[in-house]
């Protein structure tokens, strides 16, 4: 890795990749490899095993969205503040996706972009840490954003993309391109270490904070209040008491799933 890593320099390169398993895959090998360096980005314009989180797949018609991995230096931050990442690249995505979606935008915790109540996007940082799990050496942080894609298949009207929102066609590439400077927006307060910053950010563009939801823990579903996500990730409610959850440890439920 590079160091010191800079927030500039984001999409140097930006390596275009006809078709690939994952594009977070393919930066991990190239990572191991001793090949991948801070602020590579790999951009798919067709992924077969596209990954998202909790082992599930991310499915995307060809040429049609973002799918791209960046590779990323975390610099001196210590390996607990891995969520200040997540919230880099959350906020990014956002970023992104409101300058021309609007103010409907949002981020569902813990990391998917939101346009009202569908799925624009979905986000999985994979870290890399050294043998002793005491250095934080790279993150490798994929993003799957919806921009031409019209046809959802089965998931329908739980989706949504930009063309559909805005009625405009977008090239791709270039999408991503820009995609790579609101990284770098966001790096710039990552490396200054404005962790409180980002935080605040996040949970200011948080889906349904403070407002009532609907979660299920096992076979329990519950309705609780969003507060907001605490500095480790943890997402924070309050019905009868007040208490988090780390990821995976709830799922939302919808009235219309």
């Amino acid at each position: 890795m590079s160091y010191p890593p800079t927030f500039d320099t984001i999409g140097q390169p930006f390596i275009l990749l006809t078709t690939v398993d994952s594009t977070n895959n393919y930066a991990m090998a190239k990572v191991h490899e001793g090949a991948g360096t801070h602020g590579t980005v790999y951009f798919a314009l067709d992924q077969t095993a596209g990954k998202g989180q909790r082992g599930k797949t991310w499915k995307s018609i060809p040429g049609q969205n973002i799918m791209m991995s960046v590779i990323i230096d975390p610099g001196t931050a210590r390996t607990d503040q891995s969520f200040m990442m997540s919230c880099v690249i959350s906020l990014a995505c956002y970023d992104f996706y409101k300058s021309f979606a609007g103010d409907e935008t949002s981020i569902k915790w813990p990391n998917d972009i939101y346009w009202r109540d569908r799925k624009a996007g979905g986000i999985l940082i994979e870290n890399v840490f050294s043998s002793g799990g005491s250095r934080w050496k790279c993150s490798i942080a994929g993003t799957g954003l919806n921009v031409n894609q019209t046809d959802f298949g089965e998931i329908g009207s739980r989706a949504v993309s930009l063309r559909q929102i805005t009625g405009k066609q977008f090239e791709v590439t270039e999408a991503g391109k820009t995609l790579c400077g609101y990284i770098s927006h966001r790096l710039r307060q990552f490396y200054e270490h404005r962790f409180e910053e980002l935080l605040d950010d996040f949970n200011a563009a948080l889906f349904m904070r403070n407002q009532k939801v609907k979660l299920r823990k096992g076979p329990v579903v519950f309705e609780t209040t969003i507060l907001g996500a605490d500095q480790t990730g943890k997402l924070m409610v309050k019905d009868t008491i007040e208490r988090s959850f780390a990821s995976g440890e709830v799922i939302w439920v919808f009235d219309n799933d």
